[in-house]
């Protein structure tokens, strides 16, 4: 990927290289009949030095107004002198000719195709470098493996982050046998530190599952939902458990978890650690 991004731009660069050289030398080769900057100044100061002999010939508002008598009326043309002597012609000066309307068009089609390479060009490089994303979608570090399992024991055994749009709760030691069997590892490395990261959307139809502080238990108050302590369904039209975010922990403790990254839930059956439910519900009844 970082090729591709290297080689892209470059490959835009120059093919635009190309088709500006292409039209520049297009348009120098057919531009004729225009005077260069260096003859229009000899003329004036041709001019200049022998007035008398300027003031005989035509100037070009002569010419054009001659030109427009001649389409009305052509039988009471004026007479226009001829100039005494004829001026050879002399090729145009490419590197001081004009610019025609065709050399303006060319050039902004040129350059309107410049700006669209350049533009695709920053979009394959904004698609393919590595996105800075901050809070949700990025991996959080919410602390280590020790005070995070200290707050979630004070805080009743539900520990709410807003940040990352999730639920920390402990995962019995005793569970990891099971656990082995149903869950990937990107969930498992997490499990085997004591904790799991839940993301706090019920599966069903999204709304925000909270903690059922009496059956110890999270009860989504939309449906009817249940799950225990680890996100496993127990109950309600919900098509599967709560779903998990990838979550590892590095040399110094600490629990990362990537909210970049959610893996959908257990399926229906999966209870691993055999909780049930440790008192009244918050939400009616749990029903398989």
């Amino acid at each position: 990927m970082i090729v591709l991004a290297i080689v892209i731009p470059v490959l835009a660069a120059a093919a635009l290289i190309v088709l500006v050289a292409a039209y520049r030398r297009r348009e120098v080769r057919s531009v004729t009949g225009r005077l260069s900057r260096r003859t229009r100044l000899r003329d004036r100061l041709a001019r200049r030095a022998e007035p008398a002999a300027a003031a005989e010939r035509p100037t070009g508002r002569d010419v054009e107004r001659a030109a427009v008598l001649a389409r009305r009326a052509p039988d009471d043309l004026p007479a226009v002198p001829e100039p005494d002597d004829d001026v050879p012609w002399t090729p145009p000066d490419d590197e001081a000719v004009g610019v025609t309307r065709r050399q303006f068009l060319n050039r902004s089609i040129v350059g309107f195709m410049g700006l669209s390479l350049t533009g695709l060009g920053a979009a394959i490089l904004g698609f393919l470098w590595p996105p800075f994303v901050t809070g949700f979608g990025a991996v959080l570090n919410v602390g280590t493996v020790d005070s995070l399992k200290t707050q979630v024991q004070d805080e009743d055994g539900f520990l709410k982050l807003p940040e990352g749009r999730m639920w920390v709760t402990e995962y019995p030691e005793g569970a990891l046998a099971k656990a082995r069997e149903v869950y990937s590892p990107a969930v498992l490395r997490g499990m085997e530190a004591g904790l799991v990261a839940l993301y706090w959307k019920c599966p069903h139809l999204g709304c925000t599952v909270p903690e059922c502080v009496s059956s110890q238990w999270f009860e989504c108050p939309c449906h009817g939902s249940k799950y225990n302590q680890v996100g496993e369904k127990r109950g309600g039209p919900a098509p599967r458990g709560m779903d998990h975010f990838a979550t590892s922990v590095n040399d110094r403790g600490e629990f990362l978890v990537d909210t970049g990254k959610i893996i959908q839930g257990p399926p229906i059956g999966t209870n691993t650690t055999n909780q049930e439910a440790q008192g009244p519900h918050c939400i009616g009844e749990a029903t398989e």
